[in-house]
């Protein structure tokens, strides 16, 4: 897998005429080499990939996490570096830019430090984007990406029913968190064990659990706290941090109540709800990126309420990757997409917001997270 993707990266560059590319994204170095769980640049320690278009693959990295990169890193060669000694991480570097007339980077993804001396070691008429090669290789999810996205959205729901089954009145929100983490685990280890050769992916889902209830039900993205759930509360569950199965990222989101909710806030909901419906009306390949968030936006605006914030995002292996379902994203959607879809409403004093991921089919779309969204279903 990772070896078909290096050789496809190699003939796009060829193509481009780009001599070498020096991969920095953390998300790229793992899609292209299988090299994950090093420390990053919050540490000061820049990992950079060194793919040429011909010639041996070069893998920088911390002396530090060698032992991973030798585990896993399908590279040609790995030159570890440690703190303090010699150049450091320059020190491969004027030898793999001196050898060539056009460098490829990824000039959103570098880290001002590497980037400052990449400056001064390469004229700037020298320097090309590798971003959008990337880009479009990372769009369409093979065969296995596909299964890891159905194995995600399997954890997904199971943290979504987990966390459903801990909401209640008088119960504080992290106790939700720990609920959700805890069945996604479980979860993600009962289908690693399953369906993968054994390895050293984590099973753990972690990341900050978003959820919001009560009066902090419009605050986006309020993390779990110690405030206690009532009665008659609102109730907001999102997993799109934290649905991370081997690596493999997705939306999914939901409301719910505690007990009989108010009748103003219902409203908003049947808005955010329609909203999800028309827009996977309108999912589907062929059409463009923009016109699904139109789809989504017209039952918003038309309701009254103000213009929405995208409808959708593209996913896999990084958080957000393209398309994203926005106005001015005229990308053509194509079978193999994973797609974030949500149907919201913001209001001054409340928020819905429902969500689900998509796999793009020739002739539709394959749901993969699933919990209802009847008020019948999200009044606990």
């Amino acid at each position: 897998m990772f070896e078909a993707r290096m050789a496809r990266l190699r003939e796009n560059l060829a193509d481009a005429g780009i001599d070498v590319a020096l991969i920095t994204d953390d998300d790229n170095v793992y899609y292209l080499t299988g090299y994950y769980d090093y420390l990053h640049m919050e540490f000061g320690r820049p990992t950079i990939l060194v793919v040429p278009r011909d010639g041996p693959t070069l893998l920088i990295t911390p002396t530090i996490d060698l032992n991973s990169a030798e585990a896993h890193a399908r590279v040609d060669r790995i030159a570890a570096w440690n703190d303090g000694m010699g150049a450091e991480w320059r020190a491969e570097l004027p030898g793999v830019v001196d050898a060539s007339s056009v460098i490829g980077i990824e000039p959103d993804h570098m880290p001002p430090l590497v980037r400052r001396y990449v400056d001064d070691l390469v004229p700037r008429e020298a320097i090309r984007t590798v971003t959008p090669i990337l880009t479009d290789m990372r769009m369409i999810k093979s065969a296995e990406e596909l299964q890891l996205a159905r194995h995600a959205g399997q954890v997904a729901t199971a943290m979504m029913q987990a966390g459903r089954e801990a909401i209640g009145d008088g119960v504080p929100e992290y106790e939700v968190a720990l609920a959700t983490s805890q069945a996604g685990t479980r979860k993600a280890a009962a289908l690693l064990n399953a369906h993968y050769a054994p390895g050293d992916m984590s099973p753990n889902m972690h990341f900050l659990q978003i959820m919001a209830s009560g009066e902090a039900i419009t605050r986006t993205h309020h993390r779990a706290s110690t405030r206690v759930m009532r009665q008659g509360e609102p109730v907001f569950l999102c997993f799109c941090g934290m649905t991370n199965f081997h690596r493999f990222k997705l939306g999914f989101d939901r409301t719910f109540w505690i007990g009989e909710p108010d009748s103003a806030q219902v409203a908003v909901y049947e808005v955010a709800v329609e909203s999800q419906k028309a827009a996977l009306k309108a999912l589907r390949p062929g059409v463009t990126a923009e016109s699904v968030h139109a789809a989504y936006a017209e039952v918003i605006q038309g309701a009254g309420y103000e213009y929405p914030f995208r409808c959708g995002r593209a996913t896999g292996f990084s958080f957000l990757e393209s398309p994203q379902l926005v106005t001015g994203d005229s990308t053509v959607l194509r079978p193999g997409m994973v797609l974030a879809v949500d149907g919201s409403v913001s209001t001054q004093s409340f928020r819905a917001q429902v969500g689900d991921s998509f796999i793009l089919t020739e002739d539709g779309y394959e749901q993969i997270t699933h919990h209802g969204k009847t008020l019948d279903e999200v009044v606990l």
